[in-house]
């Protein structure tokens, strides 16, 4: 009789432990995950503040922001991504890279973060990890323009100029009105000597645009540059103006110009467009070259006139 009272009563203290002892860890969890709730939209609030001071162009209030939510909860994507735009808009590259590298990867590597930061990557010079990082977003979306043309960038900084071209021109597909994408594909016609591609590809560009848009100035250059291979002076030295006009600080217009003005025997206005181009670049080779050149060839000018002179009389 005793053994089985001692039967029931340890039957029954290992009955109420199995229910009360899992209730209680449920509980704990249940506690556990309410706080971390809690944590989650705390930290969610403030990166959507930060977002919306980024988006105001107040940017040391974003980044004071993003800092808050993640010292409330440290694996917040958001607030990663936000701080690592914060750091990078003031200069901060390097803290700003490691911030992105962890929204990437708390993420899951949400492809419109790996874009980011491969495109960080390649500002940085990081040229492996950039295309790296082109790979995984290509494999994510074969469809986005923006991760073709960082693939061409990436292919062009490696010198490989017909996988680049490729590469942009599967972004123009993509998204025929892209300006930065037609720029580089127009400097790759210049670098080699298709000038009459180049210039159909920044036409093309300029037909894109809105009326109130104006085109890139390197845009207004390069096409100057095509018109004047293709023996267009007229047209080119309207291009290289605009681009004077539009850019005045910029010294390669002015480059541009003297140049032209030397080739059809301007040397005076040569010299005049050179002596702007020095006076904002001191130290532009291009501009001392021409420099020198014009003062030889005003010299010898001078010396073919005094010769004409002698003979003359």
């Amino acid at each position: 009789m005793k053994i089985y009272r001692h039967v029931k009563a340890s039957t029954l203290i290992l009955l109420i432990c199995g229910v009360i002892y899992p209730l209680s860890l449920t509980g704990c969890r249940a506690i556990s995950r309410y706080g971390e709730s809690r944590q989650t939209i705390a930290a969610r609030r403030l990166s959507r503040q930060g977002l919306e001071a980024m988006h105001a162009g107040q940017w040391d209030m974003a980044e004071n922001l993003f800092s808050s939510a993640l010292d409330i909860r440290a694996a917040d994507d958001r607030a990663h991504w936000g701080l690592a735009e914060s750091l990078w808009q003031r200069g901060e590259r390097e803290a700003a890279l490691l911030h992105m590298e962890q929204a990437v990867r708390l993420s899951a590597s949400d492809p419109r973060l790996v874009r980011r930061l491969a495109r960080m990557y390649f500002d940085l010079g990081r040229i492996e990890e950039a295309e790296r990082e082109t790979m995984v977003a290509l494999e994510a979306d074969r469809e986005s323009a923006e991760v073709w043309a960082l693939k061409g960038d990436c292919l062009r900084s490696r010198g490989d100029q017909t996988a680049a071209l490729a590469a942009y021109h599967r972004a123009m597909a993509l998204q025929p009105d892209y300006p930065d994408v037609q720029i580089q594909a127009a400097e790759l016609y210049r670098i080699q000597g298709r000038y009459d591609r180049l210039l159909a590809t920044i036409d093309r560009l300029q037909e894109s645009l809105d009326v109130d848009e104006p085109c890139p100035i390197r845009g207004h250059v390069l096409r100057g540059i095509a018109l004047r291979q293709l023996d267009r002076p007229a047209e080119a030295q309207q291009c290289f103006a605009e681009a004077n006009r539009e850019a005045p600080m910029d010294p390669e217009p002015l480059i541009n110009l003297a140049e032209l003005h030397l080739a059809s025997g301007d040397v005076e206005s040569a010299r005049m467009a050179v002596d702007q181009a020095m006076l904002l670049s001191p130290a532009s080779p291009t501009a001392n070259t021409l420099s020198r050149t014009i003062e030889e060839r005003t010299v010898r000018l001078a010396s073919e006139n005094v010769s004409t002179g002698e003979f003359r009389r």
